[in-house]
Protein backbone atom coordinates (compact mmCIF):
# COMPACT_ATOMS: atom_id res chain seq x y z
CA UNK A 1 0.00 0.00 0.00
CA UNK A 2 1.04 3.57 -1.02
CA UNK A 3 2.53 5.65 2.16
CA UNK A 4 2.53 8.76 0.33
CA UNK A 5 0.64 10.98 -3.03
CA UNK A 6 4.64 11.03 -4.35
CA UNK A 7 4.18 6.72 -3.88
CA UNK A 8 0.69 7.01 -5.21
CA UNK A 9 2.29 8.91 -8.54
CA UNK A 10 5.28 6.37 -8.87
CA UNK A 11 2.82 4.09 -9.52
CA UNK A 12 1.37 5.89 -12.69
CA UNK A 13 3.45 5.17 -15.69
CA UNK A 14 3.69 6.62 -19.06
CA UNK A 15 5.71 4.29 -22.04
CA UNK A 16 6.97 6.07 -24.69
CA UNK A 17 9.25 4.51 -27.63
CA UNK A 18 12.42 4.12 -25.72
CA UNK A 19 11.93 5.12 -21.95
CA UNK A 20 9.72 4.96 -19.55
CA UNK A 21 8.00 8.26 -17.56
CA UNK A 22 7.77 7.92 -13.44
CA UNK A 23 5.24 9.63 -12.44
CA UNK A 24 6.78 10.47 -9.40
CA UNK A 25 9.80 12.20 -11.39
CA UNK A 26 7.06 14.48 -13.18
CA UNK A 27 5.38 15.05 -9.79
CA UNK A 28 8.95 16.32 -8.16
CA UNK A 29 9.69 18.11 -11.50
CA UNK A 30 6.22 20.12 -11.80
CA UNK A 31 6.24 20.57 -7.69
CA UNK A 32 10.07 22.59 -7.92
CA UNK A 33 10.01 24.56 -10.68
CA UNK A 34 6.41 25.51 -10.03
CA UNK A 35 7.96 27.09 -7.04
CA UNK A 36 11.27 28.67 -8.28
CA UNK A 37 8.58 30.01 -11.03
CA UNK A 38 6.61 31.86 -8.25
CA UNK A 39 9.17 32.57 -6.20
CA UNK A 40 10.75 34.56 -8.63
CA UNK A 41 7.47 36.44 -9.93
CA UNK A 42 7.12 37.51 -6.85
CA UNK A 43 10.44 38.80 -6.39
CA UNK A 44 10.48 40.14 -10.05
CA UNK A 45 7.20 41.36 -10.61
CA UNK A 46 8.25 44.87 -7.41
CA UNK A 47 12.05 44.43 -7.94
CA UNK A 48 12.28 44.78 -11.72
CA UNK A 49 8.45 45.47 -13.36
CA UNK A 50 7.68 48.18 -10.85
CA UNK A 51 4.52 46.24 -9.78
CA UNK A 52 2.94 44.71 -6.67
CA UNK A 53 3.63 40.89 -6.16
CA UNK A 54 -0.41 40.94 -6.32
CA UNK A 55 -0.17 41.29 -10.05
CA UNK A 56 1.38 37.75 -10.98
CA UNK A 57 -0.87 35.98 -8.39
CA UNK A 58 -4.10 38.29 -9.71
CA UNK A 59 -3.14 37.60 -13.54
CA UNK A 60 -3.41 33.88 -12.47
CA UNK A 61 -6.24 33.34 -10.64
CA UNK A 62 -7.76 35.86 -13.54
CA UNK A 63 -7.83 32.81 -15.97
CA UNK A 64 -11.03 30.95 -13.80
CA UNK A 65 -11.79 34.10 -11.81
CA UNK A 66 -12.21 36.25 -14.68
CA UNK A 67 -10.60 39.94 -15.13
CA UNK A 68 -12.73 41.14 -11.99
CA UNK A 69 -9.34 39.53 -10.49
CA UNK A 70 -7.61 42.01 -11.41
CA UNK A 71 -8.53 44.50 -9.77
CA UNK A 72 -7.49 46.40 -7.10
CA UNK A 73 -4.03 44.93 -8.02
CA UNK A 74 -1.77 45.94 -4.84
CA UNK A 75 -4.54 44.02 -2.40
CA UNK A 76 -4.34 40.72 -0.77
CA UNK A 77 -7.21 38.22 -2.03
CA UNK A 78 -7.60 35.64 -0.09
CA UNK A 79 -9.71 33.77 -2.79
CA UNK A 80 -7.40 34.81 -5.94
CA UNK A 81 -4.61 33.80 -4.04
CA UNK A 82 -6.16 29.94 -3.35
CA UNK A 83 -7.71 29.96 -6.93
CA UNK A 84 -4.14 31.07 -8.39
CA UNK A 85 -1.76 28.79 -6.35
CA UNK A 86 -4.60 25.67 -7.25
CA UNK A 87 -4.38 26.76 -11.66
CA UNK A 88 -0.96 27.77 -11.59
CA UNK A 89 0.93 24.59 -9.69
CA UNK A 90 -2.17 22.11 -11.90
CA UNK A 91 -0.12 24.26 -14.93
CA UNK A 92 3.07 23.36 -13.37
CA UNK A 93 2.48 19.75 -13.20
CA UNK A 94 0.71 19.82 -16.68
CA UNK A 95 3.51 20.94 -18.02
CA UNK A 96 6.29 18.63 -16.29
CA UNK A 97 3.99 15.60 -17.82
CA UNK A 98 4.21 17.10 -21.53
CA UNK A 99 8.13 17.86 -21.04
CA UNK A 100 8.58 14.49 -19.53
CA UNK A 101 7.20 13.02 -23.17
CA UNK A 102 10.09 15.45 -24.87
CA UNK A 103 13.05 14.73 -22.43
CA UNK A 104 12.81 10.71 -21.14
CA UNK A 105 15.43 11.23 -18.25
CA UNK A 106 18.67 12.10 -20.79
CA UNK A 107 20.97 13.30 -18.70
CA UNK A 108 20.85 16.54 -16.38
CA UNK A 109 22.57 18.99 -18.62
CA UNK A 110 21.16 17.72 -21.83
CA UNK A 111 17.27 17.96 -19.75
CA UNK A 112 18.11 21.04 -18.22
CA UNK A 113 18.86 22.96 -22.00
CA UNK A 114 15.73 21.56 -23.21
CA UNK A 115 14.15 22.37 -20.08
CA UNK A 116 15.20 25.63 -20.38
CA UNK A 117 13.85 25.86 -23.96
CA UNK A 118 10.88 24.68 -22.73
CA UNK A 119 10.35 27.54 -20.92
CA UNK A 120 10.71 29.81 -23.32
CA UNK A 121 8.04 28.46 -25.21
CA UNK A 122 6.01 28.61 -22.52
CA UNK A 123 6.70 31.90 -22.65
CA UNK A 124 5.75 32.57 -26.00
CA UNK A 125 2.96 30.36 -25.85
CA UNK A 126 1.68 32.40 -22.60
CA UNK A 127 2.10 35.84 -23.49
CA UNK A 128 1.32 35.54 -27.14
CA UNK A 129 -1.07 32.98 -27.79
CA UNK A 130 -3.00 32.62 -24.52
CA UNK A 131 -3.22 36.69 -24.62
CA UNK A 132 -6.52 36.12 -27.71
CA UNK A 133 -7.47 34.44 -24.25
CA UNK A 134 -6.68 36.23 -21.70
CA UNK A 135 -6.08 39.71 -22.65
CA UNK A 136 -4.26 40.68 -19.32
CA UNK A 137 -1.27 38.67 -20.04
CA UNK A 138 0.14 40.86 -22.48
CA UNK A 139 0.91 42.83 -19.81
CA UNK A 140 3.50 40.34 -18.25
CA UNK A 141 5.76 40.37 -21.43
CA UNK A 142 8.86 41.59 -19.89
CA UNK A 143 12.45 40.45 -19.35
CA UNK A 144 12.10 39.08 -15.84
CA UNK A 145 8.75 37.01 -16.55
CA UNK A 146 11.18 35.37 -19.59
CA UNK A 147 13.91 35.00 -17.01
CA UNK A 148 11.29 33.19 -15.10
CA UNK A 149 9.90 30.43 -17.50
CA UNK A 150 13.74 29.95 -18.29
CA UNK A 151 14.36 29.42 -14.59
CA UNK A 152 11.06 27.15 -14.34
CA UNK A 153 12.31 25.24 -17.45
CA UNK A 154 15.67 24.68 -16.82
CA UNK A 155 14.80 23.40 -12.91
CA UNK A 156 11.88 21.52 -14.45
CA UNK A 157 14.48 20.00 -17.00
CA UNK A 158 17.14 19.25 -14.64
CA UNK A 159 14.84 17.77 -11.50
CA UNK A 160 12.89 15.68 -14.18
CA UNK A 161 16.55 14.03 -15.03
CA UNK A 162 17.59 13.45 -11.55
CA UNK A 163 14.35 11.48 -10.35
CA UNK A 164 13.93 9.76 -13.86
CA UNK A 165 17.19 8.33 -13.96
CA UNK A 166 16.85 7.92 -9.92
CA UNK A 167 13.47 5.29 -9.91
CA UNK A 168 14.61 3.95 -13.89
CA UNK A 169 17.22 1.82 -12.29
CA UNK A 170 14.16 0.39 -9.87
CA UNK A 171 11.63 -0.01 -12.51
CA UNK A 172 12.45 -3.54 -14.27
CA UNK A 173 11.91 -5.03 -10.65
CA UNK A 174 8.15 -3.78 -10.62
CA UNK A 175 7.72 -3.80 -14.41
CA UNK A 176 9.45 -6.91 -16.56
Amino acid sequence: MPNSVADRFHNLHFTVPGSHISGKAVLYAGLAAGVVFLVLELIFAPLFMGLSSWVPVRMIAAITMGPSALLPPNTIDTGALIAATIIHFALSLLYALVFAFIAKGRSRLTDTMLGAGFGLVLYLVNFYGFVFLFPWFAEGRHWASIVSHLAFGAVLGYVYAMYAKRYAKWDHLNHP
